[in-house]
């Protein structure tokens, strides 16, 4: 018996156990999660405030983004990290992405065991029939609806009541917001360092190539929203100066190379041949010293690090 729980405890990961702590409002303190992490052998803990009704959490965010490969985010409870199942098995499938690990000290969830994957796919059918049954509900409801001469849906948009449509629209901002404040560490100083010197297509490329999924319009309006809530230079919305050919590939190699530091010089070169991207002179055939004096400048220009 001894021997098992000695053998369990040595496939355990050997990465760091990083703990997370969240209270509700900044009036509640959260020294009691804190006890129970640092018990559990959590040398780091991250804090935050935000109400467990809003999945709206940029401490999280930033963690599930950092976390290395081998590290396990630790919780006291469930209801701290989530606030429902479809979100928690959200954030264990970004964690998972990672090669990260998750566990609930209060709860019989712990990635890193056969008995807590076990248990998160229990959770996770119970998710999907939670889904199911509220879908049915809500067709049985427009049913029940129209068989008493009713339309489903909010009356007031419908008739299109001012009120009710700047309620709507006021929730639609709200949401938004929401959504861009949730991953702006992640483009953000992107945005500050490129612009206005580069298009919003080059930042956007960019971006792309860093895994970042982001069209030139939707960049370009998250970072008006930005600036219309006083978070962001308007500076960034300046038009840009016309871009010569070459300052177009400088921004893409830099994104090439960003997604991966170790590729080399001719991996490099494969992959823009592979884009059919044509060399600085026209060619189609990249030279490795082509390749590094498009990425000396991305460093003189600050889109790569010096290191």
């Amino acid at each position: 018996m001894a021997a098992d729980t000695q053998n369990r405890a040595s496939r355990r990961p050997q990465g760091r156990l990083i703990g997370y702590a969240r209270v509700s409002t900044d009036e509640q303190a959260t020294e009691a999660q804190q006890i129970e992490l640092r018990a559990a052998g959590c040398a780091q803990i991250v804090e935050e405030h935000g109400s467990g009704a809003s999945r709206t959490r940029p401490v999280l965010a930033k963690l599930v983004r950092e976390i290395g490969g081998g590290d396990t985010l630790v919780v006291v409870r469930l209801d701290r990290l989530a606030r429902s199942v479809s979100h928690l098995l959200q954030v264990i499938e970004d964690l998972t992405a990672k090669g990260a690990h998750f566990r609930s000290l209060r709860d019989p969830i712990d990635t890193t065991t056969p008995q807590g994957m076990f248990s998160l796919q229990v959770l996770g059918a119970v998710a999907q029939l939670e889904r199911a049954l509220i879908s049915e509900r809500t067709k049985a409801g427009i049913r029940a609806a129209k068989a008493k001469g009713r339309l489903p849906g909010n009356p007031g948009i419908r008739e299109r009541r001012p009120e009710a449509l700047a309620r709507m629209r006021s929730a639609q901002k709200a949401a938004y917001g929401a959504r861009v404040e949730a991953t702006v560490q992640q483009w953000l100083p992107t945005v500050r360092r490129m612009r206005p010197d580069h298009t919003w297509d080059d930042i956007a490329r960019f971006l792309k190539q860093r895994g970042l999924d982001w069209s030139p319009e939707r960049l370009r309006r998250a970072v008006k929203w930005m600036v219309a809530e006083g978070m962001a230079d308007a500076a960034l919305l300046k038009k840009s100066s016309p871009r010569l050919p070459e300052d177009r590939l400088m921004t893409l190699v830099a994104g090439i190379q960003s997604s991966n530091p170790q590729l080399t010089l001719r991996e490099i070169a494969s992959h823009l041949e592979r884009l059919h991207e044509r060399t600085p002179r026209g060619g189609t055939k990249w030279a490795l010293s082509s390749v590094k004096n498009l990425l000396d400048r991305a460093k003189r220009n600050g889109l790569l690090s010096e290191a």
